[in-house]
């Protein structure tokens, strides 16, 4: 697969024009292409997303939690990793993860992480069989 870069300009948090349709499309087609109809399944995919949109919820009702926030977002690598160890999802989904979260270092970030892991949910359903 590809990186997975939020910005066009990191340091003025421009977002990639194509992050929310382009990217997030080809990462959904890779993603379910690789689950096989197998793993990767929508309702396991959601689980991380919820979270995800849970954590960033957080992040804009408390941002002097922030910290307090932060170790729980990475930890959704290692839940990946456990869901790749029992094959619910694969290594391409837990590379999405992984290179979303090693993105997010505040709540601007969180809140692009959350956006694009929704675009990707939306083309996600039209690949399913």
């Amino acid at each position: 697969a590809f990186m997975i870069n939020f910005y066009k300009d990191k340091n003025k948090k421009i977002i990639d024009p194509k992050l929310f349709s382009d990217i997030a499309e080809q990462w959904a087609a890779t993603i379910n292409h690789s689950g096989n109809g197998r793993s990767n399944k929508r309702t396991q995919i959601r689980k991380f997303y919820d979270e995800v949109v849970r954590y960033n919820n957080l992040a804009k009702g408390n941002p002097k939690d922030w910290d307090n926030i932060l170790p729980f977002i990475n930890m959704l690598i290692a839940k990946a990793t456990y869901a790749l160890g029992r094959n619910l999802v694969t290594r391409e989904f837990v590379d999405f993860i992984k290179e979303s979260v090693n993105q997010v270092q505040d709540e601007k970030d969180m809140d692009v992480f959350a956006g694009f892991f929704e675009a990707f949910m939306g083309f996600y359903k039209q690949y399913e069989r």
